[in-house]
């Protein structure tokens, strides 16, 4: 079972992070320090797995990790997960990335945190593997994404409620509201 999916650049700055097993706020932030130190410090032309260290199980768990430019992608798993099957993972993550972010970088997983959560939920969920088909997890969040454009989406609405309010042309702002027994005196405001 995947424990746990870290991903953190060069310098350490964590850029993704999800536990599947809870952890204190503390001890996630020990195991991202420790888990980095471990990965960091290791030759690029080394084996990619290696134990757990000691704040996230020891021997019984292990280190599966990827080094791609400036990022690490870290799956911590227990001794019942393949090393290769979980390394073909990362292998998929990262491709299915690169294709719904054309080139993805490390600005991408910063400013589109949201589409990255999703793509991770369509690949493991709560630590068991879901999907390991790229072309179905594209579909998946293409679909998503139609969705998201038909309902015009949520980061749009704001601006869309100021834009009504600011076309209702009202001839004049009301200064008292009368809803039965209640008189509201509404305050001068400044014009739009």
């Amino acid at each position: 079972m995947i424990k746990s999916i870290l991903i953190f650049n060069n310098h350490g700055k964590p850029r993704l992070i999800r536990f599947y097993q809870y952890f204190a706020e503390e001890m996630q932030q020990q195991i991202i320090r420790e888990t980095f130190h471990l990965v960091s410090k290791r030759d690029d032309n080394v084996c990619n797995f290696l134990e757990g260290g000691s704040l996230i199980g020891g021997s019984d768990y292990k280190l599966i990790y990827r080094h791609y430019a400036t990022l690490y992608f870290v799956f911590c798993v227990d001794s019942s997960e393949s090393e290769l099957g979980i390394l073909d993972l990362i292998q998929v993550f990262v491709e299915t990335l690169d294709k719904c972010f054309e080139n993805v970088c490390e600005l991408d997983l910063i400013f589109h945190m949201d589409k990255v959560h999703y793509i991770l939920q369509e690949v493991v969920m709560g630590g068991m593997v879901l999907e390991t088909n790229m072309n179905e997890i594209v579909a998946q969040v293409e679909l998503q994404n139609r969705m998201e454009k038909s309902e015009g989406g949520l980061s749009a609405a704001p601006a869309r409620a100021v834009s009504a309010v600011k076309n209702m042309n009202l001839p004049e702002i009301p200064r008292n509201i009368n809803i039965g027994d209640i008189n509201i005196k509404v305050p001068s405001l400044s014009p739009f």
